[in-house]
């Protein structure tokens, strides 16, 4: 999953929509949804079709009268037979050890290349080149793209300046604003970097600052990438420093990002989703899938690479940075770190605090930009090893949307055939179990988090919702229908501007 946040409040009207530039012939672009569907859906139809080879008892088993106050209980004790069991879980053990092992090897590998040519970001190339050499004490360079940014901009820059290892510079980099963007920034103290004739979206406006800042950069510095809708805790930056200095061929350190307050319930639902997300990137001990663009840091020679390699080993225009083509911009350029070689992390001292999408609408525009833009990001790289985990992401989401869709629908057709509910204590175990563990994995959201969990249904329902935005999204991609990036601009409380020229 990329997490780039857009900002709440009023959406942009329609009229002033960006149109996203449609993406190049690369790979498998536009048939990567058609792959995925037509693979998940075989592996369903070969599951079902095992099953129902088995010939299963469709008659209803002895059932038992017992009485709970005044309400009459029926249930059954049948289970799956036990070899129905024992190869599910094999299945999933099999599964899960598979992908384990292939990008653990994956991950190897990279460690040990010495091909400059193929990875020249790999650790061994890295310490070789760096060798025996002293390029100064590490220095930060924040990056803060901004469009329309002025309720979010300040609390942002706050957050930056109150931290325990303070950057060095922090640059906004304003993109096309017509609000008080860049009078803010000037009046926080920090610099500020227009665009000129962007028309690229943020990618685009952060090509612009990274030819200007880039070639300022040491080989110890480092260049930080943050959204402007989003707040660092504090000793993120001295955090994330320490493992700069400690691991010369570290290329990138990537933040662990949790929901802010409030938004009712489908900010809750959000929080639980960023919550579970920061767990498994914990369990991972910090190996990175997404560097979300919420903030992430950078060495330059990682980004200098990457530049140099546009439009040879990786897709994109020659010179960029960031692909312009591409919806999730974050996902994209860890995608492309990993083909070169680069090493990254996400560790669990470095979180952030970032802004939710305050309606389902909002929501669903921005789910739906991650979820196309994942989908093409694979299509544009096509199959290769740094490429192979968000190829198996998307398969099990396709995979998960069709369990999930019939488990709901088999809940719905239960209730409207049978005249008496009957309780099967084995799939209500199982369901205790699922229950179970989504509990354990919010218990830090705090008591709310935990109730939203333990209910079970309402957050089911959520991910339905996400898997309707993962089926609009293969359709979209598939019939070549052109995306839209809906930018999200803020409600700014009054007299915001002048109390901060005061």
């Amino acid at each position: 999953m990329t997490m780039t946040q857009e900002a709440p409040h009023r959406p942009t009207p329609a009229a002033a929509e960006r149109e996203v530039p449609a993406r190049r012939a690369i790979g498998l672009d536009r048939i990567v949804g058609l792959v995925i569907a037509g693979i998940v859906i075989s592996a369903a139809v070969l599951l079902w079709l095992a099953l129902a080879a088995k010939g299963p008892d469709v008659t209803v088993a002895e059932s038992n009268d017992a009485v709970i106050g005044v309400w009459h209980v029926l249930y059954n004790s049948d289970a799956p037979e036990v070899s129905t069991i024992l190869t599910a879980i094999a299945l999933a053990l099999l599964a899960a050890a598979g992908l384990a092992i292939i990008e653990r090897r994956i991950a190897t590998k990279a460690r040990r290349s010495m091909n400059p040519g193929h990875q020249p970001l790999a650790p061994k190339v890295i310490m070789a080149a760096t060798r025996g050499g002293f390029a100064g004490e590490v220095t930060v360079t924040v990056l803060i793209p901004a469009h329309n940014e002025e309720a979010s901009l300040p609390q942002t820059i706050a957050s930056l300046q109150s931290q325990s290892h303070r950057p060095e510079r922090i640059i906004v980099v304003a993109d096309n604003c017509t609000d008080a963007t860049v009078q803010l920034a000037r009046a926080a103290g920090v610099e500020v970097i227009e665009s000129v004739g962007n028309t690229k979206k943020k990618a685009g406006a952060l090509n612009q600052a990274l030819r200007t800042v880039l070639p300022q950069q040491g080989d110890n510095d480092v260049v930080m990438v943050m959204d402007a809708d989003t707040q660092l805790d504090d000793g993120f930056l001295a955090h994330a420093v320490v493992r700069f200095v400690n691991d010369r061929a570290l290329m990138a350190v990537g933040g662990l990002f949790y929901g802010e307050d409030g938004h009712g319930l489908i900010g809750q639902f959000q929080r639980n989703e960023y919550i579970r997300y920061s767990r498994q990137m914990r369990r991972r001990r910090g190996r990175v899938f997404v560097l979300t663009g919420t903030a992430s840091l950078f060495r330059p020679v990682a980004l200098r690479t990457i530049a140099d390699s546009r439009g040879r080993t990786l897709p994109g225009r020659p010179g960029d940075v960031y692909d312009t083509a591409a919806l999730t911009e974050d996902n994209e350029l860890t995608i492309a770190l990993k083909s070169l070689g680069g090493l990254m992390i996400s560790p669990q001292d470095c979180t952030v605090v970032t802004e939710l999408m305050p309606s389902w609408g909002t929501l669903w525009n921005q789910r739906l930009r991650w979820q196309r833009g994942a989908l093409e990001n694979i299509g544009a790289y096509g199959v290769t090893a740094p490429t192979m985990r968000y190829w198996a992401q998307q398969l099990g989401i396709g995979y998960g949307v069709i369990a999930l869709s019939a488990y709901l629908a088999l809940i719905a057709l239960t209730i409207v055939s049978l005249e008496t509910w009957i309780w099967f204590p084995f799939w209500l175990g199982l369901g205790f179990l699922f229950t179970l563990e989504r509990l354990v994995t919010v218990w830090k959201g705090g008591w709310k988090a935990r109730l939203l969990a333990v209910t079970l249904f309402p957050e089911l329902f959520f991910d339905m919702f996400l898997n309707l935005v993962y089926v609009k999204g293969v359709i979209d991609l598939s019939s070549g229908r052109q995306a839209s990036w809906k930018h999200l601009t803020h409600d700014t409380p009054a007299r915001t501007l002048e109390t901060q020229e005061a």
